[in-house]
């Protein structure tokens, strides 16, 4: 019979025996909320005002993996379980407690009882199961679906009482219940028939009355207009408590007003017209936010960030067979000339006006955990991104500076990036001026986000310069980019099987890693992923920045995290002074 754990009860378990497991249980299990009760009735109401940089694509989560529409989930929707952001740890959500089989192939959750939807609709297990076929329907499509399998299958579940469900893994799985932070619990009431009439993936869609909603969250979406904001209200029916038994969430109203201008989403916060952002500072803008500081402004250092922004080109088959007379843009010694001729100290003092520090990888040194300190760090030297390209047949055919095909054409190419990005614009900007002194050009093309999406989609690019957000600390939090079949394998997403030895290489080390059960065994196993991915080279990453976040001195109880969103992951304890 398997350990009954529940949050920092993982931890104390070990030191306390199975007294200090009832213990930790007992100080660790919250009060429930049984009917909506609003305290403090007669007072202000307490409102805060957040920016986000884009719309939600969608009010499904389920549909939609935008940063927007994912923070919407937060606020209005619920978890099994929940990774907290700050320290990492593994913490109860609707699963109060669980018990693991010997084995580690089962976990039998207990869910909350006298748990209701916002529409006043008891939450059982039957929502859980349901939630669950959701994700695995061929017809929804569903972008977190790869999140919830292991070894390319899926999870099963089944239900023994009304608020008790067994989950199954299909193998050894390292990370245990962690991969359920990423499935929002969704009311089969509301969503079974667009289930079964095969719409649930455009159900819940932007046009859909807030009414029409109901989640286990928080908040409420009181209201939506497009291109301007989105107003939530606290959920009366909340069942979470504080640490000191008050009523959550401790804000009646939250505002997400929608600011797609950078500049002006901190103009906004410096002028008092919004209390944070949801995304990090850019870093050209925390000179001013702490002069303004003192008397409304608090500047934060959060560390180290977990995303940096990196270069890549499209490595998809079809497109190198459209453009047979390009294939220099393919060859893995373009990518390394391209990581040899550009300084990355003088990046992180141009683009990130020196809150950044040098990587050579998708893993930053702020992920304490999964970060390989032996990595190679290829030097700057110009030289030697010159003999490389020379390798390929890019030279100075002419002696104008600049590198020619085997035909003699220019080689250049077309870099895509975000625009209203100072930080991407910036670093755009950068490494076409650092290319050009190795003879490559740069043809730099800014595009608005949802069309930037959209050419990536579509493989519609040479090159781009963006990021990737990463979902968790664990690297199976985010095996969307390293498999091969991963919807965000940016340069060559989705394959059937893997198109090179290396990428079959990575995928065999990802599996071995997310089935073992000892993490040193699995930290091996991902350092050597992450030396694979540093020979290949798909994607050249240059800095990670410092990460800040900033908020009015209005608000009380933020707990900043590298993870996005930054502060509004805890939008239920966030407080006013």
């Amino acid at each position: 019979m398997g350990k009954k754990l529940t949050g920092r009860a993982l931890a104390l378990a070990g030191v306390l025996g199975s007294l200090g497991v009832a213990l930790a249980l007992l100080l660790l299990t919250r009060p429930q909320v049984e009917a909506p009760v609003r305290s403090g009735a007669g007072a202000k109401p307490a409102e805060l005002v957040a920016t986000v940089r884009s719309e939600p694509r969608s009010f499904n989560r389920l549909a939609a993996r935008d940063r927007t529409s994912h923070l919407v989930s937060l606020l209005t929707q619920a978890r099994l379980v929940r990774v907290d952001l700050d320290t990492q740890e593994l913490t109860p959500g609707l699963a109060e407690a669980w018990t693991a089989a010997p084995d580690g192939l089962a976990y039998t959750l207990a869910l909350r009882k006298d748990v209701r939807f916002s529409d006043g609709t008891p939450f059982t297990a039957d929502d859980v199961l349901f939630t669950l076929r959701a994700v695995y329907d061929e017809g929804v499509g569903s972008p977190i679906a790869e999140a919830l399998e292991v070894e390319g299958r899926p999870l099963t579940m089944e239900k023994l009482d009304s608020h008790t469900v067994v989950v199954r893994f299909p193998g050894s799985h390292g990370p245990g219940l962690r991969m359920l932070d990423a499935l929002p619990i969704l009311p089969r009431h509301r969503l079974e028939a667009a289930l079964a009439a095969g719409t649930f993936r455009q159900a819940w869609g932007l046009a859909t009355p807030p009414a029409e909603l109901a989640g286990l969250g928080p908040f409420v979406l009181q209201a939506y207009r497009p291109g301007d904001r989105l107003v939530f209200a606290r959920n009366p029916y909340y069942w979470r408590r504080g640490h000191l038994g008050q009523e959550l969430p401790l804000l009646d109203r939250l505002t997400l007003v929608i600011v797609p201008d950078q500049n002006m989403e901190v103009l906004r916060l410096e002028s008092g017209e919004s209390d944070l952002m949801s995304a990090e500072v850019p870093p050209d803008d925390l000179t001013a936010l702490r002069r303004a500081g003192e008397a409304r402004v608090v500047v934060r250092e959060v560390g180290v960030g977990l995303d940096a922004d990196f270069l890549w080109f499209n490595l998809r088959p079809a497109f190198a067979a459209a453009r047979p007379d390009r294939a220099w843009l393919q060859q893995r010694d373009l990518r390394r000339a391209i990581s040899h001729a550009v300084d990355r100290a003088a990046f992180a003092r141009t683009v990130y006006l020196g809150a950044g520090v040098p990587v050579y990888g998708p893993v930053t040194p702020g992920n304490k955990t999964w970060f390989d300190e032996g990595l190679p760090k290829p030097a700057h030297d110009v030289a030697r991104a010159r003999q490389l390209l020379a390798g390929i047949g890019l030279k100075d055919r002419d002696g104008d500076g600049l590198v020619e095909d085997p035909a003699g054409k220019p080689a250049r190419f077309a870099l895509l990036t975000q625009k209203g990005n100072s930080a991407r614009e910036r670093g755009a900007q950068f490494l076409q001026e650092e290319l050009r002194g190795v003879g490559l050009g740069v043809d730099v093309v800014t595009l608005e986000q949802p069309a930037l999406v959209e050419r990536l989609t579509k493989g519609d690019y040479e090159a781009i310069y963006m990021g990737a957000q990463a979902s968790d600390t664990d690297p199976v939090g985010n095996l969307d980019f390293w498999k091969s079949s991963g919807a965000f394998h940016v340069w060559n997403p989705g394959q059937a099987r893997p198109g090179t030895a290396w990428e079959a290489r990575i995928d065999d080390l990802m599996a071995r890693q997310m089935a073992a059960q000892d993490l040193g065994e699995r930290k091996r196993l991902f350092a050597e992923a992450q030396r694979v991915f540093a020979e290949e080279l798909p994607a050249i990453h240059f800095v990670a920045p410092v990460v800040h976040v900033a908020h009015s001195v209005r608000v009380a109880n933020a707990r900043p995290a590298l993870l996005q969103p930054a502060i509004l992951w805890y939008a239920e304890g966030i407080g006013i002074k």
